[in-house]
This record gives C-alpha cells, structure tokens and sequence, in this order.
C-alpha cells in the first residue's frame, strides 16, 4: 500500500509539474480533455449566429455604366461579402416595377426589373454565392403591389377572379357629397384611400397611391402570396424579408360595411402626417401573426439539411413583435427584426439606456428563440450620422459580441454617413409628398446613397456621367481600398469582429450578463463551461473613464488579456490589463479575453467554478482517497 501512495503522490506531483509548465503559455487549452462535458446536444443553425448583410441594389455596385446598381454588380461583389465573413445577404426588392418606390411596388412578383438585369443574372448570382457558401434571401413584400400589377387591373375593372384581391369601398356620402371610407391616413402622408374613376370606388394604400393594398381577407390572394414564396424558393433563395409586416391587415368593415376612424393624437396638429392618428385599425391587427404563420409553413415545404428563413420587418411594442418567432402549436419567423438599438438609443444614451434596451429585448424574447442586433436599414439614418462617427467601432463590437445574429447595412462596416441631398435632387417619395421647407424629416435618400468602393471617379461604383444619388464627399477617404490599407480602420476591425465570432465558442454558445459598468462604460460579458470569457468593454462619452471590471462582473481572471480594440485605444492586441482598475480613453472600445477556462461544478446548490488546474488536483485527490480507502 505504501509503495502505491508513494508512486500516486509520484503521479500528482509530475501532473503539477505539467500543469505549470502549462500555465506559462499564453493560452493553455485546459478544456481539451473535457470538451465532451459541455458538448452542445444541438449544434446552431446556419442562421442562429449569422452574420446578415443588407444590400440596396440600386446603390450597391453599377455593372453597365446607367448609374444605378445592379445584379451583375452584386455577383462581381461577392468576394467582398465572403472576406467580409457574411453568412447571408438580403436584397431590397429586384422585381419588376414601375419604380415609384424604388422597387416597393411591385408589378410583377415573380420577374425581374430590367433595370436590374435579367432572371438569369439572378441565377448566375445564386450561383455564386452558392460556391461562396453566401445564403441570398429576397425581399417580400406582402402589403401591397403596384398598380401597374395586372392583378389590380383586372380588380379595377370588376374581374371576377380578382374583384375582391384589393381593399374597395364606394366611400360615405355626406349631405350628397361622397368622402374617403374613413379617416385613415398613409405613412407617405395625405388620405389613404384613392378614388379609381374606372371602378368607381376608393382603394386603400397604406403607402403612396401607386401601392395598393392587398385584400388579405380573400383566401386566393393569400395563396397567391404563398405561391410567389414557393417560385423564389424553387430558384434556391434561402428565405425573405418580410416589409411592413404590422401593415397586411386592416380591421375588418363593420355589420354596415363601414370602416371606422382612427382616433387623433393630440400632439400633432398635421392632418396630412401619419402620426396625426393613432393607428388602431390599420396596423397590427391579431389575424397578421397568423399569415405570417402561414408563410413559415411555406417556406418549411423547402427544407433539407439547411433552413429557410423568415426575417420580419415590424416597429410594433415588444409584446407584439414577440409573437412573430411562433407559438405553442406553429412556429413563426425565425428573426423579427430587433430595432431596439435603432428606435431607443440616442447620442445621449448612457450604459444604463444600452443595458434596458439589450435586456428588454432578451427578458421579452420566448425561451428557446435567437436574438438579433439591428444597427441601420435604408429606412434610417446611418449609424455613424445618427449615434457619431466616433461610435461606430464600439457598436459593431456591440452586435458582434452580444448572442444571436447580427445584421449590417451596406456601408455600415466602413463607417459611411449620410449625405445631404438638395430638395432639387431629392428622389424619395416619402420627401416628395412633403415640401421643401419639411421634406429632410422624410427624406431616405441620404442613407441610400451609392456604396464606396474606391477613390477613382463615381467611388468606383460606377462609370456614369450622374449616378442616380449623389456620392459622398468623402469617398476618396471611406472606401473599400483605402481602408484596407489602414490597420484599425472600421473595415478591418468589423472583419476582425467575424472572425472572432467564427472562431469563438464562447460567443456562439455563451452565456451573456449585459451591465453598466459605470454612467459612461457598458460592459457585455459572454462566458461559457470549460472556455475562455470574454468581456466587451465600450466608453461611450468623451471623458477619460477608470473602472473595476471585478466589482461589475464575477469569476474574472486577475488579468485579461486584448483581443481587439477600436482606433480610440492605445493599447495593442496581447497586451495585458488589470481588471481591477482600467483606464479608458473617451470613446475606447476593447474585447478582452480571459488567461485561463474554467471547469463549472454545483455544490450545495450554488453555482461555482474551478479552474481546470484545479480539477487535475481534485481528480488526484479522489484517487488518493479511493485508494486509501481500499
């Protein structure tokens, strides 16, 4: 017995002797031997971590000199998007339209708009970036077409296969004079409802006149819809994103056929604006969920090994937009858009007002279902014009870091901004219907403008004499080449931020605590078994910060070490910080790693951690005891 003591204490004492030889590493791969304590029992789907990239086509990338971006430019665009580390993107809409929307009103659902190219420069694309292993998801849009769709023509002249796919009503006659159905007003200002001198009766558009509504109280448009989901499908896109969701449905006409007025609010005196009413009869109705519902059964028909998805465009309060991801009996789409980060935070915003909006969308979101990260859209001013251009590193850390997928507007990883459009150059409808003392309150076109990719002529996005919105002033700087070149440009460190995720565990899998370290300094903590941690740290203002990390987040390693930082910083990756005191730059933004992993035990119904060090010598310990005991 004493002589297998012996040879045992023989045994731990080399075991401490390797481990310490181990702990001189930089990062010794303690968890090697326990990897299968924590294996996933699901691995994550494609999209539950993607990287989802939006790309405007008209402003993307022109591959026949008339100024407007096309599909052909996209295709020749596809490396970028793979060196970018993108999972997916989703096109604004391609198809064929009379363009009174830029796309949004849509003529023909199932065909392309020439001024994009043809159906088979879409297929070349799917294509490629099938090779690239780049998912394309379409955009959808359900509430309305165009009316040059020959669906509303054969409406308008009383069709009885298509009377009823549009929302008609002869309107109220008062003292003998005939008025619009209701008081209803449209998002791009004025009356909702249009009167069709061919029919004889009004027609609702939630948009502009030139996008009627969809009657989606008539079962054949409902199956129409579905089957333009099952065409796009069939080509091999890899789902859609949905457009003004909360807008499909109106209430329905009362016992008199009669719809009812919505109610004003009493802070705007501007009948013609749409926040004139309160919008309880047009938006968010209960039958929406269930369409949307619907479309995911569809989209289900096409699944294999890899899914198709649904990302659902909706501004509408937290309760509602929850519904989306699906209910006990039926599943919904996969991401409903979390514009949190857009509608809440502000150029003022505290680390306390970042941590309610990532918790509220987190503490809201079902069990089982995967959270997403907006920044910018072409509905919104860009992310460097509206939160600064010193901000933009830290929030693409931001999404990067905090769980689930993470979607990036076209430009957004260079840190483009808006660009001032003259009311002579203004294009955008929403604009156009105002005036022009009001209309850069409406205006989408200065987030919409063509993407950098050089300092030549047009930003290399073209070679036309005019491209159809001007370029930015500052193109010779943020653009694609130039900052290739630069170390900690924006470009560089977002593709840093996807590689990082791609590589880590921890920020596919993790667990996540989201705090205000202080007034000025949000901290995102991302921590998993038996794998390094990792803390996102960003100072948010303009002052010098000094915080302890210990006294905002438990089981930190005494040190951590830098694995990114943004170009406010000082520090180099590698470099080494105490956590117990750190000093921030205004506006620095860092990811730190922990020095060591940790082992995860329970024990008395706490919640504690060992060191893997640690397990060696308690598994030694066991075997001492067992032995002795034997």
């Amino acid at each position: 017995m004493a002589g297998l003591l012996a040879s045992l204490l023989l045994m731990q004492m080399l075991m401490l002797q390797w481990l310490g030889s181990a702990l001189s590493q930089p990062f010794p791969n303690y968890h090697a031997d326990f990897v299968e304590i924590d294996q996933q029992k699901n691995e994550l789907k494609w999209w539950q971590t993607g990287a989802f990239y939006q790309i405007y086509p008209r402003s993307f990338k022109d591959s026949n000199g008339d100024g407007v971006g096309d599909l052909n430019g996209i295709t020749d665009k596809l490396d970028y998007l793979k060196e970018l580390g993108i999972t997916a993107t989703w096109l604004s809409p391609i198809f064929t339209s009379p363009m009174a929307d830029f796309g949004y009103d849509i003529a023909n659902f199932t065909e392309i708009a020439s001024i994009f190219g043809t159906m088979a420069d879409l297929e070349r694309l799917l294509a490629v970036a099938k090779q690239l292993n780049i998912k394309i998801i379409l955009d959808f849009v359900p509430n309305h077409s165009s009316d040059e769709c020959d669906w509303f023509k054969r409406s308008a002249a009383g069709d009885p296969e298509y009377k009823d796919f549009y929302v008609w009503h002869p309107g109220k006659m008062v003292n003998g004079s005939r008025h619009p159905p209701s008081n209803w007003v449209s998002v791009f200002r004025g009356s909702a409802w249009q009167w069709h001198e061919t029919r004889q009766e009004y027609y609702l558009h939630q948009f502009v006149k030139k996008q009627p509504d969809l009657n989606y109280r008539n079962p054949k448009v409902r199956e129409a819809m579905k089957n333009v989901l099952r065409f796009w499908l069939a080509k091999g896109v890899f789902g859609f994103r949905i457009d003004a969701v909360p807008h499909v449905f109106e209430i329905a006409p009362d016992n008199e056929g009669q719809y009812r007025d919505e109610p004003r609010n009493d802070w705007n005196n501007d009948p013609d604006d749409y926040g004139y009413l309160q919008h309880i009869y047009t938006v968010d109705q209960p039958e929406t969920i269930s369409l949307v519902y619907e479309w995911r059964a569809v989209l289900d028909e096409f699944r294999d090994d890899e899914e198709r998805i649904l990302l659902a465009e909706t501004y509408s309060p937290i309760d509602i937009v929850m519904q989306y991801y699906g209910n006990a009996t039926a599943e919904g789409a996969q991401l409903p858009f979390n514009f949190l980060l857009i509608s809440e935070i502000s150029n003022s915003s505290n680390a306390d007002n970042y941590v309610q909006s990532i918790q509220k969308w987190m503490q809201h979101m079902p069990k089982g279902r995967t959270a997403n990260w907006v920044l910018g859209n072409h509905d919104n001013r860009r992310v460097g014009s509206r939160l600064g251009k010193d901000r933009v590193d830290m929030l693409n850390m931001l999404i990067t870091t905090l769980p689930g997928a993470s979607v990036t507007y076209q430009g957004e990883e260079l840190g483009m901004s808006d660009v001032w459009i003259s009311w002579q150059d203004t294009v955008d409808p929403a604009a156009c219907n105002s005036n022009s003392s009001i209309y850069e309150h409406f205006s989408r076109d200065p987030e919409r403008t063509p993407f950098q990719w050089n300092g030549d002529t047009d930003a290399g996005f073209s070679n036309a004499s005019k491209t159809w919105l001007p370029i930015a002033e500052d193109f010779k700087l943020v653009n694609v080449d130039q900052e290739q070149k630069e170390s900690l440009s924006h470009l560089n460190i977002y593709k840093r931020l996807m590689q990082l995720r791609r590589e880590s565990k921890t920020l596919q899998h993790g667990e996540t605590e989201v705090k205000a370290v202080s007034d000025a300094v949000l901290g995102v903590k991302r921590f998993r078994q038996h794998d390094f941690t990792y803390l996102t740290i960003l100072s948010l203002f303009d002052g010098t910060e000094t915080v302890n990390l210990k006294e905002s987040f438990d089981d930190l390693t005494a040190e951590m070490q830098v694995v990114l930082v943004s170009d406010k910083s000082q520090r180099k990756v590698g470099d080494y910080i105490n956590v117990k005191s750190l000093q921030l730059l205004p506006k620095e933004s860092l990811i730190l790693r922990s020095t060591s992993t940790y082992y995860n035990y329970y024990t008395n119904g706490e919640h504690r951690q060992l060191s893997i060090e640690g397990v060696y010598l308690l598994l030694a310990q066991v075997v001492l005891y067992l032995t002795y005991r034997r």
